[in-house]
């Protein structure tokens, strides 16, 4: 039985040691809450993604920009599967492949790169690294796995290489020829095809060499010196800059220098053709100005406001002697108030409607006080939008030709009247044989030409069937006086007689020179539409809408007056006649149209 008093010690040392590996024990827990503490502040500062696996791939811990970029939170993630997270988002084929099949033979894998479309934030590309670590105190293996997101450097590599393929067939297909200089000395790196083609020197001709021992006769100084200047300025333009092809040929050329990162690029451009095509140009307007120069019409430009901009030496030397007096002015500013009045209506209505100035005729005043008539025409100008921009035109001096035109008219007057003058004596000869019927021509010649101007007939077909009417009975001279004069009733020899005077008029005016169609309306003012009139029984369309008008106003005045075998029946009853046998024996519109002229326009006989 041992001491008590050795017992007591031996507790006491106990006791020393439990208090002892008491607080080893606490400073082991306080030391593994550190380290944690530690490698989670570690875990959460890191900017990519961060998640740690148990041996079973299960979630131990993960950084916060993991759930802030994959729209998870803490207690939905830590504990579970990975592949089941984020509603088994994260189960894909190639992390199941790092995670299971290449990490535990390695322990490591870096730059594992793997493209998946998850619901939260669509596709992205991601670059795993993956690392299996030992735990303290024995325990199994964790996993770390960092997640990089690579979409956007994805998409800009895709971009660059997309570039770069389009650079390069820039620089096969381009038609300027481009060669790329090394920055130091400016000796030829490349060239392209076009540049073998236009130079005719080939790519191994042309490396290793400067632009001068190639043809080019450009001095860009010292090339360090040059760099600098582009590379402050991105670009440098040498005009029209001679060069020399293998063969000897001499070619006009602009050239570029183009700074890119690494090399000179120096485009060629050959402007020969260019230059033989503005030479022509030059010589073409040269022509077309000295054309303009000596033609004599008026050939002119002006703005959208109606002021010359530009006028050939036509227009100087009608209304100014210097540019100012023309250049600046309007086409109303050289014609008299009346007639600027007059033409500037008519060109507000052409410049709303952006049309052509089509022959129209304007009175001007010359510089030296001369009336001038001009034939104005004229083409709108739009911009690339269809707005007005002005109007080019030419002015033809038809001065002459309007004075004649007016000779002429009054010459046709005088004609016209001299005319009037025969047909009235023609009249007469036949009234003075028949006083009965004195009168008769000139009312059949009132109510015809009435009648054509209601329907609208033009003036000079009016004046036809007003000279016809005044002569329509000129055959009557051929039928002896006293049958025409007779009051009784008359034989049908004597009738016979008196219809042969249709034709006989014809035969007389069909060759004085008359206008057509006088002589042919005495020939039908007897025919009717049904056949029934003489002396050739015409029908419907066969007459002349001319004669119908006379054939009308003949029934007209005949039944409204007297005659030696009756007293006059008046107008009513020449009216009922006319009406009762519209369409049958007279035209429909000619009926209608006198009618309307008694009944509503108050149309009387003298």
């Amino acid at each position: 039985m041992k001491d008590p008093s050795s017992i007591n010690q031996e507790l006491i040392e106990d006791i020393s040691f439990l208090k002892q590996r008491n607080k080893e024990l606490e400073a082991t827990k306080i030391s593994e809450d550190a380290a944690r503490e530690y490698s989670e502040s570690i875990i959460n500062t890191v900017r990519e993604p961060l998640i740690v696996l148990d041996h079973d791939l299960r979630v131990v811990t993960a950084s916060r920009s993991f759930y802030e970029i994959f729209k998870v939170n803490p207690k939905e993630t830590v504990g579970e599967l990975i592949y089941d997270l984020g509603n088994k988002q994260w189960d894909i084929p190639k992390l199941r492949e790092l995670l299971e099949t290449i990490l535990p033979q390695k322990t490591t894998f870096d730059d594992y790169e793997v493209e998946h479309d998850f619901t939260t934030i669509g596709k992205r590309v991601m670059l795993l690294n993956a690392r299996q670590i030992k735990r303290v105190l024995g325990k199994e293996r964790i996993i770390l796995l960092a997640i990089e997101d690579i979409t956007e450097h994805k998409r800009l590599e895709n971009i660059l290489t997309e570039s770069e393929e389009l650079y390069k067939g820039v620089f096969r297909t381009a038609s300027d020829g481009i060669l790329l200089l090394e920055k130091f000395e400016g000796k030829i790196a490349h060239i392209n095809p076009a540049a073998e083609k236009m130079l005719g020197y080939s790519t191994e001709e042309c490396i290793g060499n400067k632009l001068q021992d190639i043809g080019f006769m450009l001095d860009v100084g010292d090339f360090p010196a040059t760099i600098q200047a582009l590379n402050t300025s991105g670009i440098i333009n040498y005009k029209d800059i001679m060069v020399t092809t293998k063969s000897g040929h001499c070619i006009n050329s602009d050239i570029y220098f183009v700074n890119r990162s690494s090399v000179v690029q120096c485009n060629i451009r050959d402007t020969t053709e260019r230059r033989q095509a503005e030479t022509a140009l030059w010589e073409s307007e040269e022509r077309l100005r000295d054309i303009i120069f000596s033609i004599a019409d008026w050939v002119w430009e002006m703005d959208k406001n109606g002021y010359y901009s530009y006028s050939s030496q036509k227009g100087f030397d009608l209304f100014g002697e210097s540019r100012e007096d023309v250049i600046g002015k309007t086409p109303f500013d050289f014609m008299p108030p009346d007639e600027a009045k007059r033409v500037a209506a008519i060109f507000s209505e052409i410049v709303a409607d952006k049309a052509p100035i089509k022959d129209l005729e304007n009175w001007n005043i010359k510089r030296n006080g001369e009336k001038i008539c001009l034939l104005t025409n004229g083409v709108p100008m739009l911009d690339e939008d269809g707005n007005l921009k002005g109007y080019r035109g030419v002015d033809k001096d038809i001065t002459s030709q309007k004075l004649a035109e007016e000779e002429l008219k009054q010459t046709l007057e005088k004609l016209r009247k001299s005319l009037m003058g025969t047909i009235q004596a023609l009249s007469s000869t036949v009234e003075t044989r028949d006083p009965y019927t004195a009168g008769h021509q000139k009312k059949v010649s009132k109510l015809a030409s009435a009648i054509a101007q209601e329907m609208g007939l033009s003036n000079d077909i009016i004046d036809i069937i007003r000279m016809a009417g005044i002569i329509h009975d000129i055959g009557k001279v051929a039928v002896p006086a006293e049958i025409l004069s007779r009051p009784g009733k008359l034989t049908d020899i004597e009738m016979n007689l008196i219809k042969v005077h249709s034709q006989t008029g014809y035969d007389i005016l069909k060759d004085v020179g008359l206008p057509y169609p006088i002589a042919e309306m005495v020939l039908q003012h007897h025919e009717r539409l049904d056949g029934s009139g003489y002396p050739n029984g015409l029908k419907g369309d066969m007459i002349l809408i001319e004669a119908c008008i006379i054939a009308v106003a003949d029934v007209v005045e005949a039944i409204s007056s007297h005659r030696p075998y009756r007293p006059a029946l008046g107008i009513d009853v020449a009216l009922e006649e006319i009406e009762k046998n519209k369409g049958v024996l007279y035209n429909d519109n000619v009926v209608g149209v006198c009618v309307k002229l008694f009944q509503e326009k108050g149309f009387k006989f003298e």
